[in-house]
C-alpha cells in the first residue's frame, strides 16, 4: 500500500516538473501582469481543489483526495516565486505590503502549507476526524495566510 503511494507521488512529482520546465517562463521574464494573474490563479485554483480534497475525503475517496493534496502542495512551493518587488501592486491585487515586509514569515507559511499538505497525505485515510484534520492541515493555513497577508473583498 505505501508504495502505491510513493509511486503516485513520484509520478505527480515528475510530472509537475516536466509540466512547468516547458510551460512557465523563469518569473523574471515574465510581465508583472502576469505574475500577478499567475499567483491569482495559484491561489483560486488551491481553493477550488481544497473543495474537493473535502468533497472526496468527507466521501472516503482517499486516492482521489490525495493526488489532489499533492498538488496543492507543489502550489504552495510554487507560489513563493509570485511576490518580487514589482508586484506590490496593480492588476487587482489583493496581496497586502504584509508579504513584502515579512517576506520570510510569508515564505514560511507557504512551506508550512506544502508540507501540511503531504502531512494530510499520510494521515488522512487513518484520521479519527476527517473534518478535524483538515480544518487543521488545510483550512487553518488557508485562513492564516488571508488573515494576515491578503486584502478583504
Amino acid at each position: 500500500m505505501l508504495i502505491k503511494y510513493i509511486i503516485i507521488i513520484f509520478k505527480y512529482i515528475l510530472f509537475t516538473l516536466i509540466f512547468f520546465s516547458f510551460s512557465l517562463p523563469a518569473n523574471s521574464e515574465l510581465s508583472v501582469e502576469e505574475i500577478i494573474k499567475g499567483r491569482k490563479a495559484l491561489f483560486s485554483k488551491n481553493y477550488s481543489t481544497a473543495k474537493r480534497v473535502q468533497t472526496f475525503a468527507t466521501k472516503g475517496e482517499f486516492d482521489k483526495a490525495k493526488t489532489l493534496m499533492l498538488e496543492m502542495s507543489e502550489n504552495y512551493k510554487s507560489l513563493i516565486e509570485y511576490f518580487p518587488e514589482n508586484t506590490k501592486e496593480g492588476f487587482k491585487t489583493e496581496a497586502l505590503p504584509a508579504i513584502w515586509e515579512n517576506k520570510e514569515e510569508f515564505n514560511n507559511l507557504m512551506n508550512k502549507s506544502s508540507n501540511d499538505m503531504i502531512e494530510l497525505v499520510s494521515i488522512i485515510e487513518n484520521s479519527d476526524d476527517i473534518k478535524a484534520s483538515l480544518g487543521k492541515l488545510m483550512w487553518g493555513n488557508c485562513k492564516a495566510c488571508h488573515s494576515k497577508f491578503r486584502a478583504q473583498h
